[in-house]
């Protein structure tokens, strides 16, 4: 809650720095152009299946990439307006996160969950130059920081891989169909299940450097605060692995294993599912009611990269003599 009260602040001064009626006047089209760009970044996440149970808690080795494209419209001395589309996966894995020897972390070890997410987002931001250019793009300066914020629409959709075994074949499988949480499992009070398309809040930092009278090449990093705690399919209790093979066929076969992943930790002192299916799990784990994430926090994903922009030169006409 405090990150998103920070965003939300961040969006209030950008918005109050927004060019009043008669500086827009001041800042001739002649001057505004356009620019667009490839990006070249990296990607992370903050939620349940990270080393600590913190926001600033990732794992460096979790990093992998993501590419996008940009189109910008310089409107004011300071101010322009900016659309992206990404594409990018995040991941995590309990027992590469955490240890058993790492006795701070053998709670995540035990539990043993894993996802991969592959994220698509489409964006809208405002970005605020702190060096303003009242000229051509050609006075533009040469080295700009800069801070932005927007709104993002993003489609996810996380996987779990199965090693094989347990009567479920080696794989990666979709784990919002399957509701490992409970939430396909009607009539036992469980959560509707989460929505694949989902809205963030991009904002952060960057720099911006002159590389010749047309080309730029920015650097920067940007958070994404979304309102979901299942980019990693994990954010509450566990569901009775009984309830969740009542769905029938692969589908609940692939929810009960899915959904409780201890008694294939290779941590000692695995026993029988109280519920009467016949999968193991450790004690603390895999029975309904018992925590399976944090429920009090939503997921974070940050974007950090290269940004190459080609500026759309400006036609610009002479007087007319007659």
């Amino acid at each position: 809650m405090k990150n998103f009260v920070a965003l939300f602040i961040l969006g209030v001064i950008l918005l109050s720095l927004v060019p009043t009626d008669a500086e827009a006047q001041r800042f001739t089209k002649r001057r505004r152009y356009a620019s667009i760009g490839v990006n070249l970044n990296a990607m992370n996440y903050f939620g349940d299946i990270v080393p600590e149970a913190d926001f600033t808690s990732l794992r460096v080795k979790s990093t992998r990439p993501n590419i996008g494209i940009e189109y910008t419209y310089r409107m004011y001395p300071r101010f322009s307006v900016r659309g992206n589309m990404f594409w990018g996966r995040i991941t995590g894995d309990d027992r590469k996160s955490a240890s058993q020897n790492e006795e701070e972390n053998i709670p995540r070890y035990k539990r043993n969950l894993n996802f991969r997410n592959d994220i698509k987002e489409l964006s809208g931001t405002m970005i605020f130059d702190l060096y303003e250019n009242r000229g051509a793009y050609t006075r533009r300066p040469d080295f700009t920081p800069y801070a932005f914020v927007g709104v993002a629409l993003f489609h996810h959709n996380p996987k779990a891989y199965h090693d094989g075994g347990q009567d479920l074949a080696e794989g990666y499988y979709e784990l919002q169909p399957l509701g490992t949480e409970g939430q396909q499992v009607g009539g036992n009070g469980y959560a509707s299940p989460y929505k694949k398309i989902q809205i963030a809040i991009p904002a952060g930092i960057g720099f911006r450097y002159k590389l010749d009278r047309l080309w730029d090449l920015s650097f920067e990093i940007g958070w994404r605060k979304t309102f979901t705690d299942y980019l990693d399919d994990v954010s509450g209790q566990y569901a009775s692995k009984a309830d969740l093979l009542s769905m029938g066929g692969e589908k609940g076969k692939a929810a009960a294993i899915l959904s409780d992943r201890s008694g294939q930790s290779g941590f000692p002192g695995a026993m029988a599912d109280p519920s009467g299916t016949p999968y193991s799990h450790l004690p603390g784990y895999g029975v309904k009611g018992e925590q399976r994430g944090d429920v009090t926090d939503d997921d974070w994903y940050i974007i950090t990269g290269l940004h190459l922009t080609y500026i759309m030169p400006v036609r610009t006409r002479g007087p007319k003599f007659r």
